[in-house]
């Protein structure tokens, strides 16, 4: 905000980690992902936290992937509380859509630029998340989210289990002391 005093001590610490967290690459491809579910092009004229600032983008993204998220956007908005309500807007739409809460930014991280990091973060949870959706065949973001694989055993599989010496414990054949002798050791430089 425009207000805001520069960074000082702590802040000024936490803030340079936070910037170091960035990644301009992943941000690059969250824009190409952008356009190519979109299918338009965004204007990279301006740096990659103004072209998301106001919530208009995220919330067509998320309405071309799951059509009626968001009922209203408040297009060309300057209005903070306009702004904010489009970002509000978006990661309830998300949430819903299955993307993990942890995964979530906080309206602050972008609307003050206070963790951009954790905004490409949540995008890229945004494209795995799609990846689960059988009727989405769009562009994709990230690796694909893993599926829960759970295994069940019977009581007599597992009392199978119980009786097996895995060879993690070792073996008790093979080194013993037979052939050993008794006397001198045997001396290379004798």
């Amino acid at each position: 905000m425009a207000n805001q005093p520069l960074a000082s001590g702590l802040s000024a610490q936490v803030k340079r980690k936070l910037e170091g967290k960035r990644d301009r690459d992943q941000e690059q491809s969250v824009l190409d992902w952008i356009e190519a579910v979109l299918g338009t092009k965004v204007d990279r004229s301006k740096p990659y936290e103004e072209i998301l600032k106001d919530g208009v983008l995220l919330c067509k993204v998320i309405n071309k992937l799951k059509p009626g998220s968001v009922k209203r956007i408040n297009e060309n908005a300057t209005m903070p509380f306009k702004i904010m309500e489009n970002i509000n807007a978006f990661q309830e739409a998300i949430k819903a859509y299955g993307v993990p809460t942890a995964d979530v930014f906080q309206t602050v991280d972008l609307f003050e630029k206070k963790d951009i990091a954790q905004v490409t973060q949540c995008l890229y949870a945004l494209g795995r998340t799609c990846q689960t959706h059988t009727e989405y065949n769009g562009p994709t973001l990230g690796p694909k989210l893993a599926q829960e694989n759970k295994r069940e055993f019977t009581d007599e599989q597992l009392r199978e289990g119980a009786n097996v010496i895995s060879l993690q414990y070792g073996t008790n054949k093979g080194a013993s002391q037979a052939g050993m002798t008794m006397g001198k050791q045997r001396m290379i430089l004798d």
